[in-house]
């Protein structure tokens, strides 16, 4: 990063220790560091030259944290300032009153690890945590041939610094999310879990999500209804006693249950649009926007060879329109173009039309997903030569990777 500072922080709180902590890390980390034990003091220093990120505690004697927020957010020239409020105090109640004062994060002390500066970081750039914690399709192949990719089912997350974390599907790879999860994140923690459908693959791992156990935890489950079957009735009745010694019940965190279809959601600022897929069953593909930035997760999925009987136009094109111009597109690669044929009608793509849709679609990179619970590392390494010799062929401007569990991607 050099000897320039990237950013320049304002720390304000009436604890020196705290405030002489944060200036050794975040200078450590080559930004400059300004901090004031007064926020009388302080507010007049950051009316005369404004930072890039104000830290501000919740707490303090003769103008305490909110109200300066409350100030900042009235004065125009504060609008492209990032605002995070730091406190002792992890009550939810407190959160939400920032968030309605404008502030673009919450931080909870004690702050003991130079961690906190790439938590800050991502405030500050308003950047996307893109993580893959489980890439394969139908069941778990742990194994030799699974060491680079993984053999965990189908689980990704997007983690936005100021707010919303959002999962997608249950397959095994949560698992190690919830492991990350426990580690990373303090209590109480809210997300909201999307499922694409409920064949086990994608719902089965949902009891080993060690979040779902603890008090003052917060899940919304959004998903698809099959006829008369709502989506809390899927999720549960894998958990009746008969298949799982834990019903959903017991679970102590708060849940909130949400049929789908296709349509438009507001969350947070995020805004989720569905797709119906071709695949059986109810299937919903879910379309990510952001801020200029677009997300896609599109998995299973069958897209029929245009020299095939069953070849729809019409949902292609629709397929196109949907993913179009995203930056990501997560999608269904079951299977190679030699494989595909004897599994026609299986409900997943192989290679070369996963190609297409995203060339025809103009997305910024493919992400191949869902892999056939026979295909090693090796195969996936073939899979992803085919795709990319195509899009090179086709003199697309696509990336294509072959994501492998454990991966992040800033978007």
């Amino acid at each position: 990063m050099g000897t320039e500072s990237r950013y320049r922080f304002y720390v304000v709180d009436d604890d020196p220790i705290y405030t002489e902590r944060m200036r050794r890390f975040l200078e450590a980390a080559g930004h400059a560091v300004t901090t004031a034990n007064s926020s009388r003091q302080a507010m007049e220093e950051i009316l005369n030259r404004p930072p890039d990120c104000l830290l501000l505690d919740v707490m303090m004697p003769e103008v305490d944290g909110l109200q300066m927020l409350k100030q900042l957010r009235n004065n125009s020239d504060f609008d492209s300032v990032t605002i995070v409020m730091v406190s002792g105090k992890a009550y939810e109640f407190d959160r939400q009153r920032a968030r309605s004062f404008g502030a673009d994060g919450y931080v909870t002390k004690p702050i003991a690890s130079p961690d906190i500066v790439e938590k800050l970081t991502r405030i500050l750039e308003d950047r996307i945590m893109l993580s893959f914690w489980g890439v394969h399709g139908t069941l778990p192949v742990p194994g030799p041939k699974t060491v680079r990719y993984g053999g965990n089912t189908s689980c990704v997350s997007m983690a936005f610094s100021k707010g919303p974390f959002f999962i997608f599907d249950a397959g095994s790879g949560i698992k190690a999310l919830s492991d990350h999860i426990l580690s990373t994140y303090s209590s109480p923690f809210r997300a909201t879990l999307f499922i694409t459908h409920p064949h086990w693959d994608h719902i089965n791992a949902l009891p080993f999500f060690a979040p779902l156990y603890m008090q003052g935890n917060e899940f919304e489950m959004c998903g698809p209804a099959h006829g008369d079957i709502d989506i809390k009735s899927l999720l549960s009745a894998q958990m009746d006693g008969v298949y799982f010694p834990i019903k959903i019940k017991e679970f102590a965190s708060t849940l909130k249950f949400r049929d789908l279809g296709e349509e438009t959601l507001e969350m947070d600022g995020v805004r989720i649009r569905t797709l119906l897929l071709n695949h059986p069953g109810t299937c919903l593909g879910y379309r990510v926007e952001y801020k200029g930035r677009s997300l896609c997760y599109v998995t299973d999925n069958e897209l029929y060879p245009p020299e095939t009987d069953f070849f729809n136009e019409h949902y292609r094109d629709r397929l196109v329109r949907f993913v179009e111009k995203a930056d990501v597109l997560i999608t269904d690669t079951t299977y190679t173009d030699e494989e595909y044929p004897a599994k026609i009608h299986w409900g997943h793509s192989c290679v070369s039309q996963v190609a297409d849709l995203a060339a025809r679609a103009s997305v910024g990179t493919l992400y191949l997903f869902h892999h056939d619970p026979d295909h090693s590392d090796d195969t996936v390494d073939q899979k992803l030569e085919t795709a990319q010799k195509l899009l090179r062929s086709w003199n697309s401007e696509t990336a294509c990777v072959a994501p492998h569990e454990g991966l992040e991607v800033r978007i």
